[in-house]
């Protein structure tokens, strides 16, 4: 089975050390005891793995598992850690897993059930959903993507669009030019990775923020970095940009 897993900065979990590409057996699976570990869910591996200092990877768990059933996270006889993906990477999985699971052939511009889909592609418009595990998408310009469920994503790329999630363990992601992603729930992310986004959370809550510059003919890439609200150095509800490498907050422009 396909799942995700976390390291430290030197790809060890547990003091044991992975290598990717390789592989690992061993005699029993008893999850937070014995085994090697993994979770199906990508968002879940945050719980174990704060992004600011850790490594991901895609994994193929197989053999005897045995599950948590708190979240996610499987125990197995053997693996094989796949590709380094990085934190972007893992989002990305995350939103993806999400989107996956919903019945998109019952999807509504409004939705509150549970595992299903607000999708919207039209400008100045509006996604809502309620719904547990569900998704709220939207691609128009100045439009906004509200979700409340846990472990659910609100995504938007369009121009100066917001991305809203209170959902416990869920996801605001966004792309769009001047756009903002922000998050209420605990063990949360808000990722602004377009042009000039930002972004905010509660307490506990990850930023992931990019900063590009102007190439002349192209704007390219210069930063993605994520950082803990912990209310001291970043503050909750407040928003950020990340500017020259550092956060710094934005205000409500």
């Amino acid at each position: 089975m396909k799942g995700y897993k976390g390291y430290d900065k030197n790809l060890q979990c547990r003091n044991f050390q992975y290598g990717v590409g390789q592989e690992y057996k061993e005699e029993t699976a008893k999850a937070c005891e014995a085994g090697f570990h993994f979770c199906e869910n990508p968002l879940d591996v945050f719980s174990y793995y704060p992004p600011a200092s850790s490594r991901y990877t895609e994994v193929e768990g197989s053999g005897d598992v045995d599950r948590d059933g708190q979240d996610s996270k499987i125990a197995c006889t053997h693996i094989r850690i796949g590709a380094e993906i990085g934190l972007n990477g893992l989002l990305s999985a995350g939103v993806k897993f999400i989107l996956d699971k919903v019945e998109w052939s019952t999807k509504k511009e409004s939705n509150t059930g549970y595992k299903s889909a607000a999708t919207n592609t039209g400008d100045q418009s509006a996604a809502t959903n309620t719904g547990y595990e569900s998704a709220a998408t939207n691609t128009g310009d100045q439009s906004a993507a509200t979700n409340t469920g846990d472990q659910s994503a609100a995504t938007n790329t369009g121009y100066k669009s917001a991305a809203t999630n209170t959902g416990y363990k869920s996801a605001a992601t966004n792309t769009g030019y001047k756009s903002a992603a922000s998050v209420e729930g605990k063990q949360s992310i808000a990722c602004g990775l377009g042009i000039e986004n930002k972004a905010k959370g509660a307490l506990g809550c990850w930023l992931v923020l990019a900063e590009w510059f102007d190439a002349g003919n192209e704007w390219q890439l210069k930063a993605v970095k994520s950082v803990l609200v912990d209310g001291e150095t970043i503050q909750a509800d407040t928003w950020y940009r990340l500017v020259k490498g550092e956060f710094v907050e934005a205000g409500d422009d």
